[in-house]
This record gives C-alpha cells, sequence and structure tokens, in this order.
C-alpha cells in the first residue's frame, strides 16, 4: 500500500483539554503538542485516514478529524472527494461501458453480462459487455466465470488458485490451507500470515470466518469440540473455484 503524509494537525496546547476529552481514541495518546494524521491508500484505491504516530495504524472517523484539525480548504476538498469515491466503490457496482463510455451500474452481480442502456438505445439493438473484461459480450449468458472473449478471465481466482499454502504459527493439526481465501461473504481476498488464530475478520464487509472451513466463526464455533487452535469439524475447505457474491440486499 501507498502511504500519503499530510499536513494534518490536531492542536493541544498545554493548558487546554486533554488530548481524549475532546478527541476520543480507543488507546491513550501519548503527550504530544501536536499529533499527525495520515491517508493511507491501498492498491484498490480505498483510502482512509489513520493515526500517523510511529507503529500506530487507528483510523480515525473523517467526521471527527475535519472537525478538530487544522484543516486547509484544499485539503477539506481533496479528503470529501476520496470519501465520495470510496462511498460510490462501496456501495456501487459501476464501470464505463466500452462502447459509450458512459457510467453503468451493474444490477444483477451474479452474471457477468451487463445490458447498457445507451448503447442500446443509439444502436437500436441490444447492446451487452462483460463486466471483466471490458469487450462487448460474446457466448451464452447469464455467466460468472467469464465471457467467450479470448483472454477473459479472473485474476482474483487466478490468486487463490497459484497462493502458496499457510504455514500456521500456532494452530496445530492443520497443513495445505491456501494462504489466500475469498472472504464467504463478500468476496474480498484476504491473506492470513499464519499467526494467532484461525479466524479472521473480513475488511470489507466486517464479518469474522474461519479461514480453515470457510464457515462464518459462529458456525464454525458451533461444535462442541470447537478450537481456536485446532482443526474444523468439517474440516479443510477444498481451493475457492468461485468468487462468493455479496448480496448486500440481504
Amino acid at each position: 500500500a501507498m502511504s500519503v503524509s499530510l499536513s494534518v494537525l490536531l492542536s493541544s496546547s498545554p493548558g487546554e483539554a486533554g488530548l481524549n476529552e475532546f478527541f476520543p481514541l480507543p488507546s491513550p495518546a501519548p503527550n504530544h503538542g501536536f499529533i499527525h494524521a495520515k491517508l493511507t491508500c491501498g492498491s484498490t484505491g480505498e483510502c482512509k485516514l489513520v493515526c500517523g504516530q510511529f507503529n500506530c495504524n487507528v483510523e480515525w472517523p473523517y467526521e471527527e478529524v475535519r472537525k478538530m484539525a487544522l484543516l486547509t480548504p484544499e485539503e477539506k476538498e481533496y479528503f470529501e472527494k476520496i470519501m465520495a469515491h470510496n462511498a460510490v466503490k462501496n456501495y456501487f457496482d459501476s464501470k464505463f461501458c466500452p462502447g459509450c463510455k458512459f457510467s453503468v451500474t451493474r444490477k444483477d452481480e451474479s452474471n457477468l453480462s451487463v445490458r447498457c442502456q445507451v448503447c442500446t438505445t443509439n444502436k437500436g439493438r441490444i447492446y451487452e459487455f462483460c463486466w471483466q473484461c471490458l469487450r462487448q459480450w460474446k457466448g451464452p449468458q447469464p455467466r460468472l466465470d467469464r465471457c467467450d472473449n479470448d483472454g477473459c478471465t479472473n485474476d482474483s481466482l487466478k490468486t487463490l488458485t497459484a497462493c502458496p499454502a499457510l504455514i500456521f504459527e500456532s494452530v496445530k493439526g492443520v497443513t495445505g490451507c491456501p494462504s489466500i481465501r475469498a472472504c464467504p461473504t463478500c468476496g474480498t481476498l484476504l491473506e492470513h500470515n499464519g499467526k494467532q488464530c484461525k479466524n479472521i475478520m473480513c475488511r470489507q464487509c466486517k464479518v469474522e470466518f474461519c479461514f480453515v472451513c470457510l464457515k462464518v466463526t459462529t458456525k464454525c464455533k458451533s461444535d462442541p469440540n470447537y478450537n481456536y487452535f485446532g482443526p474444523c469439524f468439517s474440516g479443510l475447505a477444498p481451493r475457492q473455484t468461485v468468487i462468493p457474491v455479496w448480496n448486500r440486499k440481504k
């Protein structure tokens, strides 16, 4: 991930109210005259504000930073553009049609074939394109794996197939578990670092699941002999060949 440090300062002069009294933090803040906020942006384009102190990545809500920080008008505009981008990315599945270059929202997340109403009207015939390779659709549909265009592949599936096996430090009796899994709730790819227990919290949907059996943690723990650091009753789930689709309407 790329980190961009910005001059965002939260003032706390001597004699003023303590920092924790007007800017809540999950842990006591160091006794600094000011603290830095840092904007971190991952490879997917998602950005967030975190504490800029050494070895601290506590995320700060932008609403609080905007209220308490000494932001310039340019910084406010920059941050708010990023927040808007994140909101669109999280709640609307949109891409640009290869035919007309207008933004199109996919209504059926279980089908890669998407109809563009603008192109359909302009061409006088149904125009559909592939959500994966962004070319005019070829082949039968609905399909979730690929269209019939050459080179239409799902990079996430390739990652799930080729990733190395995970070596747990503390979980015993489990071998051959892939080091990268797609979240069984929303499909986000997550990597386990092999430390601590076998459960992991998805950064996207915030649902915790077991990396070994791919069940949500509550279901995995329903086994009376459940062990955070042992094999699952249902065994090791095989490598995934389909990316789960998150139905946000549920």
